[in-house]
């Protein structure tokens, strides 16, 4: 296996109103970023506006070229977890991809299977339109002030003698200091507006629409997570 990647994320299938969740990570070891193809960079996942579908996307090879492709040597896995409540035992159903060729995918979600050319923007869809997948180099949608982080954590860094930490090791902040620290990641390091690093970078991009009939077996609470695999 190469690379785990979760969000924290639930959602109630039977609100007509789309959630979003997402992690960022576009900087690994040597060991991860030597497969590109498998690098993870985020996991996006939220309902379409009437709670019918679950759209899920997968972005890898962080600071892809226009010329990057989906390696026929990893399979690309969503893991939807389904539950009636939080904490409940959950059933997991599999969104399942690989490519054979650049321009041909294969997926399997549950007992239902799509293949295609996934490049076309408006994606391939199968015969009962329950699924729909698109795969192709996009510009990185993660927003991130580099030089504002870097100052916010040379500044927990240099105040850590002074703080007092939980069982948890995280720092207790009074309401001032953790409005000021919130407004470092918000701003660039002069304190001026934020600026994204990641403008102009590629990641490839794996979007897989599903009817929620298809992932919410356990229940319409819903967690999703995301590995990259050694294709067999």
């Amino acid at each position: 296996m190469f690379k785990i990647k979760q969000l924290t994320m639930a959602s109630m299938l039977a609100l007509a109103v789309p959630a979003t969740a997402f992690a960022a990570d576009h900087t690994d070891s040597p060991s991860t970023t030597s497969e590109a193809a498998a690098d993870i960079a985020d996991v996006y996942a939220w309902m379409n506006k009437d709670a019918s579908k679950l759209n899920l996307t997968m972005t890898v090879n962080p600071f892809a070229s226009t010329q990057t492709q989906l390696s026929d040597a990893v399979q690309y896995v969503f893991h939807v977890n389904s539950s009636t409540g939080y904490g409940e035992a959950q059933t997991e159903t599999l969104a399942q991809c690989q490519f054979p060729a650049p321009d041909k995918v294969e997926c399997w979600i549950g007992d239902q299977y799509i293949s295609g050319d996934p490049r076309d923007p408006k994606g391939i869809t199968n015969a009962d339109g329950s699924i729909k997948v698109f795969a192709g180099v996009r510009n990185d949608p993660f927003f991130f002030e580099l030089g504002g982080f870097l100052k916010t954590v040379d500044t927990v860094i240099s105040a850590a003698p002074s703080l007092s930490f939980d069982e948890n090791s995280c720092p207790a902040l009074d309401a001032d200091t953790s409005a000021l620290l919130v407004g470092m990641l918000q701003s660039n390091p002069d304190g001026g507006p934020a600026q994204d690093t990641l403008a102009g970078a590629n990641v490839i991009a794996l979007v897989v629409q599903v009817d929620k009939s298809l992932v919410n077996q356990g229940g319409d609470i819903l967690s999703v997570w995301a590995s990259t695999h050694r294709a067999k």
